[in-house]
């Protein structure tokens, strides 16, 4: 894997694809920081070799050129962050981002307008990553939120640096941290897999099942397995069309020797709001009227023993409705089991929407081995596919 490591940057314009699509508040302050600080050891490896570092990224999903999503906003923010002298261009391609590149400082950052004012970036437009080309001697992707899409800035542009295109420190990261689950994870290999819909979760399922030895279902989608097993499951949400495929599953499952474990009670609630009335059942006779919204005290012993006995663990989804306070206990209890098997010395990592806001939420983002920056990307990595940013560069 060629990493920003493998080279100098001295005397570089180095051309970093970075994702700052970060969220902000109506005022255009950043409220979530993670992003840059995630890009920040790359910057900081292209300045202290004597380079200079030309940041590209996008930011929401404007319609043409829109001052709602400029980076004119946060470009002093992004600059406090990183810490370094950081410059802007009002456009990302032509004379003024050519010339303001041109004479950008050695140790100094210029970050560039958002790509995705120009409809080319998204369509992958090789006349438009030749114009992006012009303004670096070097091309790093540092951007796995975004490796899953072929566009400009982030696949098409690693063609015009066949020998300069390397991976940045957080790209390469997620890279070995996906790897060391599907393909060179210590055994006991657990994935946790949560949420609401196990539609979502079937591409993976079934790309895992040769690589794990346990599977814990949580969450929603643990349902539509009870259900499909022919349990009560009263008001609980369930995709009454993937019963089959919930059969097919576990079956798959057994056939490979992996171990499939289901909640077998949950804290159940008369309505879907945190101050509902709630009771402990069983998972498979919940009354008619009533819901499963987390995971129960047997549920989480069973769950605790198969993490703690794990040495690789993925985490996917929460095993409750963390939001609503009152069904937040079962995810964080996964969240100290995963913490604990990590300081003895187990390989987690996090991934996906809900369970990285989960870990964040809950403070155990420092207490896992990684936690993934890319919802989509992950995703699909974990389905098996190659990522075309990540096939670029490689390439």
């Amino acid at each position: 894997m060629k990493t920003i490591n493998d080279i100098s940057c001295k005397g570089k314009k180095v051309l970093v694809r970075v994702d700052f699509n970060v969220p902000v508040n109506e005022q255009f302050e950043i409220t979530d920081t993670t992003r840059i600080e995630a890009a920040k050891p790359t910057i900081m490896k292209i300045v202290r070799d004597g380079g200079s570092a030309i940041l590209l990224s996008h930011f929401g999903r404007p319609k043409g050129k829109d001052d709602k999503y400029s980076f004119s906003h946060l470009v002093k923010q992004i600059g406090q962050v990183l810490g370094l002298p950081t410059h802007f261009s009002p456009d990302c391609i032509g004379d003024v981002a050519e010339n303001t590149a041109k004479n950008l400082p050695v140790g100094e950052v210029l970050l560039l307008e958002n790509v995705r004012f120009y409809p080319e970036e998204e369509k992958g437009d090789e006349a438009f990553a030749a114009k992006l080309a012009k303004l670096g001697d070097i091309y790093v992707n540092d951007a796995f939120g975004t490796a899953h899409r072929a566009h400009a800035s982030t696949t098409i542009l690693a063609k015009f640096f066949p020998h300069d295109k390397y991976f940045g420190y957080l790209l390469a990261k997620e890279i070995e941290s996906i790897d060391k689950v599907m393909k060179s994870g210590e055994k006991p290999v657990t994935a946790i897999l949560g949420g609401s819909k196990v539609s979502s979760k079937i591409t993976i399922i079934e790309n895992i099942l040769d690589k794990i030895d346990h599977l814990i279902i949580g969450g929603g989608m643990a349902f539509t397995f009870v259900k499909a097993q022919g349990g009560q499951i009263g008001n609980s949400i369930c995709e009454e069309d993937k019963l089959d495929l919930a059969l097919d599953i576990l079956k798959k499952a057994k056939e490979k020797g992996v171990q499939v474990h289901l909640p077998v009670d949950v804290i159940a609630a008369n309505d879907f709001n945190n101050n509902a009335s709630t009771q402990l059942v069983p998972v498979d006779q919940i009354p008619n009227g009533w819901q499963g919204l987390d995971a129960g005290e047997k549920s989480l012993e069973i769950f605790k023993k198969v993490i703690l006995a794990s040495k690789t663990i993925l985490w996917n989804g929460p095993v409750g409705v963390f939001e609503m306070p009152n069904f937040a206990k079962g995810t964080i209890a996964v969240g100290e089991f995963v913490a604990e098997a990590t300081a003895k010395g187990a390989f987690s990592l996090v991934g996906g929407g809900d369970s990285v806001a989960a870990v964040k939420q809950f403070g155990f983002e420092n207490k896992v081995s990684y936690v993934s920056t890319g919802g989509g990307a992950m995703l699909e990595s974990l389905e098996g596919k190659i990522l075309p940013g990540i096939k670029a560069i490689n390439d």
